[in-house]
């Protein structure tokens, strides 16, 4: 059954609210007809968390009386939650299970008025998980960021933290992996640390890196389950290893991504991309307002857009705050960190 929303919205006098010149404010109100309780529950979350969301969001009043919803408030209030209710009904009959982030995602989007792509664009399954979940693009940022990695053989993606860079660039890799594009995954980050001093660490080599690298080994779990990935590992046909280890090799038939590229310099970069091989595909992450370099030295990733800007076959896929898919305050630390100060470095500033 299709949203009747649209055909149904239509004033209607409120005698209760009077305007600044005594006369009466009309309200206006929407009606639309839910398919079935499950489809209530996905709109409206537990205990109606999601419909209390959409109300102080869009300051509108939303009455759910068994499968018909009414909308009422004023005028541009009632359009736009019309148009946020029908994108989010369109997503769960796609079979989206919404978040309160993703909710807050189509209302932005919305609002800004780039709502057209939004069902067609998060909704595609781009692989699943062991456990047999589907993993899709949370935001219109992530749609596009895919479509650059099946697209182009060398990727950037820089953006800030919680955008999904590394997870979807593993994602990319396995699903790669799976239809035999490639023959191998080569994951590899620079050991830098995070302004700490960490000091002496037990353990062989490996076991000294591992922390490191240990972002990597959560996404190959999620996607193939600790024992598969444990068995790739031994047949090498996935290797995750420091950056370091990547000096005076080169990879055919390899997935690989650098990963926190922010911290690599600019020798570091130049010595990964031109490891490339016949038949790879690169992808490289980073936050150049992250980077973790002792005072003095430059990034890599930073130097590396304005070397490599324009060359075909080269794409740079930037991440903004909208594309954060973490808890909401992250983005609100973000735009604090943005406006004002701290390590607020933006792309014109490079």
């Amino acid at each position: 059954m299709k949203s009747k929303l649209s055909k149904n919205w239509q004033p209607t006098e409120n005698s209760g609210i009077t305007g600044d010149n005594g006369g009466k404010i009309l309200r206006h109100e929407a009606k639309l007809f839910l398919q079935n309780s499950e489809e209530a529950l996905s709109l409206l979350g537990l205990e109606d968390v999601h419909l209390r969301f959409l109300e102080e969001r869009l300051g509108c009043q939303i009455v759910v009386r068994g499968n018909e919803m009414t909308v009422t408030g004023e005028e541009c209030q009632v359009k736009l939650a019309q148009a946020v209710i029908e994108q989010l009904l369109s997503l769960i009959r796609k079979g989206n299970n919404l978040t309160l982030t993703d909710i807050s995602y189509v209302v932005s989007k919305t609002e800004e008025g780039n709502e057209q792509d939004l069902t067609q664009s998060l909704s595609k399954v781009i692989a699943t998980t062991q456990r047999g979940r589907p993993i899709k693009a949370k935001t219109l940022g992530q749609a596009k960021y895919i479509k650059t990695i099946e697209k182009e053989s060398l990727v950037f993606g820089i953006g800030p933290a919680g955008t999904g860079k590394t997870y979807l660039a593993v994602v990319m890799a396995v699903k790669a992996l799976r239809a035999k594009e490639v023959n191998r995954i080569v994951l590899t980050r620079p050991a830098v640390e995070a302004g700490e001093k960490l000091g002496f660490l037990p353990g062989d080599l490996q076991e000294k890196v591992n922390p490191y690298l240990r972002p990597l080994y959560d996404a190959l779990f999620d996607l193939l389950g600790p024992e598969t990935t444990s068995r790739y590992i031994e047949k090498n046909t996935i290797e995750i290893a420091p950056l370091a280890y990547m000096r005076g090799r080169t990879l055919d038939d390899s997935f690989i991504i650098l990963d926190e590229a922010q911290n690599t310099s600019p020798e570091q970069m130049k010595m990964f991309l031109t490891r490339l091989g016949f038949g790879s595909k690169a992808v490289v992450t980073g936050d150049i307002t992250q980077v973790d370099l002792p005072k003095g030295h430059y990034s890599g990733l930073i130097e590396v857009q304005r070397i490599l800007e324009g060359i075909p076959g080269i794409s740079f896929h930037y991440f903004t705050v909208d594309d954060i898919v973490r808890n909401p305050l992250v983005q609100s630390i973000i735009h604090a960190y943005e406006q004002k100060g701290g390590n607020s470095l933006k792309r014109e500033d490079l």
